[in-house]
């Protein structure tokens, strides 16, 4: 993969001292996206579904065609792909809609402490509601989830399985064709976050076998406030909105209403239309640069910088193994926002912080860590510039007493 070349695809990158290594918070945006959701407020920027003229018609149809292209992409039925306002949106309408519907009081909810608070909060919230239990899988000393380890808490009370298929902290990949089928077998429902697995790798979900997964379009070269929930089309048919109003419903009286059949049942007034339509353009994007290219790529560059952080006294790496292109590590005694201030002085965009998973850091028992996370346009020349910029931080903060 031609990263240089790539990087002439992002208008961003005008500014040739950028090192952008913040992707597993927000990736940024190809300009043929933009292009795509500039062209839908200049030239057809009106309401889908409703309208009898021509304009409404092409939104609609641009609006529908981009939920083809993503239930094409993630291998769904068009019916099974539901716009949301995010990934963390999408994972709220699973917890409020089914889990409020099929949780009872005694149940158990499997969670784990690398879960992203979008997915972990709404059940700990249904969880109250129901006074049903929460429970942990056990990490392993690397901080890892593992078949194994589910099978320890799983049982015939478990309801949901809420998991991730990619930590955004530790970057681990979890076994969920292994864990999917064992939830089933005692007739519990899997719903997972793949907000940092969808932008890196091929995710089929009629393989996978997931009820519902969830992702959003800003990590993956799209814009921000749009996001995919996939449910199973039985599942989804049962399921009642969380939110109604205009174009959600089908039939109204004084007393009774009766919304329409999914996904839209789901897909309560205005919709996100620019933005889902420019997430196809993303979806294109990255079908175009293929996951196996990448995936290869992103490996490459995480195993040339954990190899050149190692030989750094003073930094600890939390996930030396290379899996994803995601580095979760600290500047020994040094905070990390006193660390990333440092960074930002050198152009590098990183993130400092506990990352939206608080029990992550517990677990590893610091207060933050740094996290750097690569993307289809870094270079070796990003990891280089980082590298001599993390060897300038480790001199600075000893030689000030750190």
């Amino acid at each position: 993969m031609d990263a240089n070349r790539i990087k002439q695809d992002f208008q961003v990158y005008e500014d040739k001292t950028l090192c952008y290594l913040d992707s597993a918070a927000s990736s940024l945006k190809p300009d043929r996206v933009i292009n795509v959701l500039d062209e839908y407020y200049k030239k057809y920027g009106v309401n889908v579904h409703r309208g009898v003229y021509n304009l409404s018609y092409i939104a609609t149809e641009k609006y529908e065609s981009s939920r083809q292209t993503i239930a094409d992409f993630i291998n769904a039925d068009f019916d099974e792909v539901i716009f949301t306002r995010g990934a963390s949106n999408a994972l709220n309408v699973v917890a409020l809609s089914y889990g409020m519907a099929h949780v009872n009081e005694g149940d158990e909810i499997i969670v784990n402490e690398l879960e992203h608070h979008s997915q972990l909060l709404p059940w700990q919230q249904v969880a109250k509601a129901k006074k049903a239990k929460l429970v942990y899988i056990p990490l392993t000393i690397e901080g890892r989830i593992t078949t194994e380890n589910f099978q320890k808490v799983l049982t015939n009370k478990t309801k949901v399985v809420a998991i991730n298929h990619t930590s955004n902290v530790m970057g681990y990949i979890t076994p969920l064709e292994e864990i999917i089928p064992l939830a089933h077998e005692v007739g519990a429902v899997v719903s997972v976050d793949a907000a940092q697995g969808v932008p890196h790798q091929k995710i089929d979900v009629k393989s996978l076998d997931a009820d519902f997964l969830a992702f959003s379009g800003h990590k993956m070269l799209g814009p921000t406030g749009i996001g995919v929930l996939y449910g199973k089309e039985a599942l989804l048919k049962e399921m009642s909105p969380v939110e109604y109003g205009g174009d959600m419903i089908d039939s109204v009286e004084k007393y009774e209403s009766v919304a329409k059949d999914a996904p839209y049942k789901f897909e309560t007034g205005t919709p996100p239309i620019g933005e889902a339509i420019a997430l196809g353009e993303a979806v294109r994007y990255i079908e175009e640069l293929g996951y196996e290219n990448i995936r290869e790529h992103e490996q490459a560059l995480k195993e040339y910088t954990i190899k050149e952080m190692q030989k750094i006294e003073g930094v600890t790496i939390y996930n030396p193994t290379v899996e994803t292109g995601i580095i979760a590590f600290n500047i020994d005694g040094v905070h990390p926002h006193d660390a990333v201030t440092y960074f930002d002085g050198d152009n590098i965009c990183m993130r400092a912080g506990h990352h939206c998973a608080q029990l992550v850091t517990r677990w590893l028992n610091v207060v933050a860590t740094l996290r750097i996370s690569y993307y289809v346009y870094n270079t070796f020349e990003d990891a280089d510039q980082f590298l001599t910029s993390l060897k300038g931080a480790v001199a600075f903060f000893k030689s000030v007493g750190f």
